[in-house]
């Protein structure tokens, strides 16, 4: 089956179940407007999103990778009125971007946005006591995914649930050899989800408007 059809599919469920929203429209468009790369996840995907922070009764959310906020946006408002995001960019760009968006979506006070490298905002977190949050989205560079995996079971606690998107790259994570360091990051998380204490994971593939990769699913079931 070709990914014109999986497109195609997604783009049915996602007029029934995710249908179009001006702010996430919006969102959309400032991020193209700004010459952002356009590898946010999908409606359908962000809907998922939304509805796992529900079913955890998450009150508190860690996303690594902001981009230009879409993702976050589906997110926070999975939140209850007293809920809290973190998300974390690298680019300032990206994150100008973000926080435009979150404003003009009215979440700009639920919503904070931290710049910096990932591996510093996430010690700092830490050192902070910022945790433990109740789920977290890992979606920023592949290359440092199992790293980020670490630094988040540092920042979750017992029930917490910690999702990383594109961890099976078309199919690209079977090759050992591979010399792509996304691929070879992808492998080390694969490899850490199975070696880690208390976690419970699983990685679901996935097809779409994205075409052809997978989500990783780990539920924390002791302290770490």
């Amino acid at each position: 089956m070709s990914e014109e059809r999986w497109a195609a599919v997604d783009a049915y469920l996602a007029a029934l179940l995710a249908p179009a929203d001006p702010v996430l429209d919006g969102a959309l468009e400032a991020s193209t407007a700004a010459g952002l790369p356009a590898i946010n996840v999908s409606p359908n995907q962000g809907k998922l999103l939304a509805l796992v922070a529900r079913l955890q009764g998450a009150r508190s959310i860690l996303e690594v990778g902001t981009l230009a906020g879409y993702s976050t946006i589906w997110l926070a408002r999975a939140l209850p009125p007293d809920g809290r995001l973190v998300t974390l960019e690298v680019d300032p760009t990206h994150a100008e971007v973000a926080r435009g968006n979150l404003a003009r979506a009215g979440l700009d006070t639920v919503v904070q946005v931290r710049e910096g490298q990932a591996m510093t905002t996430l010690a700092q977190l830490v050192e902070e006591g910022a945790g433990p949050f109740d789920v977290v989205f890992i979606d920023a560079d592949k290359a440092n995914n199992a790293e980020y995996f670490s630094w988040a079971l540092r920042l979750t606690r017992p029930g917490s649930l910690i999702i990383v998107d594109n961890v099976v790259r078309a199919g690209e994570v079977l090759d050992a050899t591979s010399t792509d360091p996304d691929v070879q990051g992808t492998r080390r998380l694969h490899e850490r989800l199975a070696s880690s204490p208390g976690v419970l994971a699983t990685v679901v593939q996935t097809v779409g408007a994205k075409g052809y990769d997978g989500f990783a699913l780990a539920l924390v079931t002791a302290e770490q």
